[in-house]
């Protein structure tokens, strides 16, 4: 157990330094996840026997949020420019269709990881989550202002 910890922090630092070592706005997507499964992992105590379960529901659960965001990210663009009322309600009613469609893909992906991880450790799953990516922004801002003191 003690090994795989290690080996997953190893590399979450390599993949860290390799992104934040980058001058220009392009990183390496597969060090970045690399990274990302390594602080996940490390940070929930995934065994395994979990981990080889979790990741693919993660990953898919993952994808459709994110497809789901970019919907809502460009209705919110496009309420940015001169639209008709007539629009506007279409657009605000597309947002409240996606943000359910969020809702319940949130609550389906937690009946389905709860079999795999325990409640406790799926609750920290976001936090965890949103800290990789609060450290991943900081270190490539080249700053660790704001975020938790170590």
């Amino acid at each position: 157990m003690k090994k795989t910890l290690l080996i997953c922090a190893v590399l979450f630092l390599v993949g860290i330094e390799a992104f934040a070592q980058k001058p220009t706005n392009e990183y390496d997507k597969e060090k970045l996840e690399a990274a990302r499964v390594a602080f996940i992992t490390n940070r929930l105590d995934l065994k395994p026997e979990q981990a080889e379960k979790f990741w693919p529901l993660f990953n898919l659960y993952n994808e459709e949020r994110t497809k789901m965001m970019d919907k809502v990210s460009s209705l919110n663009r496009e309420s940015m420019q001169e639209i008709s009322e007539m629009r506007a309600k279409e657009i605000i009613q597309k947002r409240f269709s996606i943000q359910q469609q969020l809702l319940d893909r949130e609550k389906l992906f937690m009946e389905e990881i709860t079999k795999v991880i325990s409640p406790q450790q799926a609750i920290k799953l976001g936090g965890v989550n949103r800290e990789f990516t609060r450290q991943v922004y900081q270190r490539h801002r080249g700053g660790r202002e704001g975020g938790p003191k170590e």
